[in-house]
């Protein structure tokens, strides 16, 4: 009986030995298993954040931008005012002394002539005027206080 009990522990043994090399087989596989998963959720979660950050930088540019275009319409728009009110007044005064020169040549008989042009930045007025035998002639150029 004792070669055969040896051989019997022997089959045992490498039997056990078998089935821990096995189990400890299926424990690495499955760990590996586990371990690709939780890669592969990782490399996910790290692309949808940064898919979120480039969203939110996008969202910010953009934000940006169309703060950035409101003030500069808004600083046109206060220009524009600016410089048409600046127009409307000295319209307002070419009118005046047209008035004042048409009464006053219909009164000495004499007449006015004139022009103006109005340029980008400025109003160029031309006057002539004749009182019987006295001519006159002016000649200015008024600037628009336009912000270079």
């Amino acid at each position: 009986m004792g070669p055969k009990r040896n051989s019997t522990e022997a089959e045992e043994q490498a039997a056990v030995y078998i089935q821990a090399w096995w189990r400890g087989t299926l424990v690495r596989r499955t760990l590996l298993h586990a371990a690709l998963r939780a890669c592969v959720i990782q490399c996910w979660w790290r692309q949808k954040l940064a898919e979120n950050l480039e969203n939110r930088r996008r969202e910010a540019l953009q934000c940006y931008a169309r703060q950035e275009r409101a003030v500069v319409k808004l600083q046109s728009w206060v220009r524009m005012w600016r410089i048409r009110l600046r127009y409307c007044q000295l319209l307002h005064a070419v009118r005046i002394i047209q008035v004042y020169w048409r009464w006053h040549s219909c009164h000495t008989r004499g007449f006015i002539q004139g022009q103006y042009d109005v340029k980008e930045n400025q109003l160029n007025v031309q006057l002539e005027i004749s009182l019987g035998s006295q001519a006159c002639r002016v000649q200015q150029c008024i600037p628009f206080p336009i912000k270079e």
